[in-house]
């Protein structure tokens, strides 16, 4: 199977997941996705991350977190930065995503950050992914 968007993939399991409600997601292992992974545990939008060592890649599994009643907590994820369009932004460029409700995940020089830790620590880079 040749993927040429693996953070895609990553993003379309999470959200499949998320609309039928289910407890945790599995995908491929990679450095990047544990990045990403992190970054949502961070900012409260997943439970926890598990990696599980195969004799290959590895696994990453994702616990997805949900309200007492079943309410979902990513309601929305999107894709803004694609292999053939990139989006880079500039720290004055990282603004608020839905005034705060959301977040934008950034791939920087200092690593996978979301909008408020670039801010932060005063660094742009590449729009990977939009959640609220």
């Amino acid at each position: 199977m040749c993927m040429t968007d693996p953070i895609a993939d990553m993003l379309t399991r999470i959200r499949n997941a998320n609309m039928k409600v289910k407890e945790s997601v599995n995908m491929p292992s990679s450095r990047i996705k544990i990045g990403i992974a992190e970054v949502l545990k961070r900012e409260g939008f997943i439970k926890d991350f598990k990696k599980i060592s195969d004799n290959k890649q590895g696994l990453l599994r994702i616990y997805l977190k949900y309200g007492p009643l079943k309410q979902k907590v990513i309601n929305h994820i999107k894709r803004e930065s694609k292999p053939g369009r990139r989006v880079y932004k500039k720290v004055e460029e990282i603004g608020k995503v839905l005034n705060g409700i959301g977040i934008s995940i950034y791939s920087t020089s200092k690593g996978i950050l979301s909008n408020g830790e670039c801010r932060k620590n005063k660094v742009g880079g590449e729009r990977i992914c939009t959640i609220w």
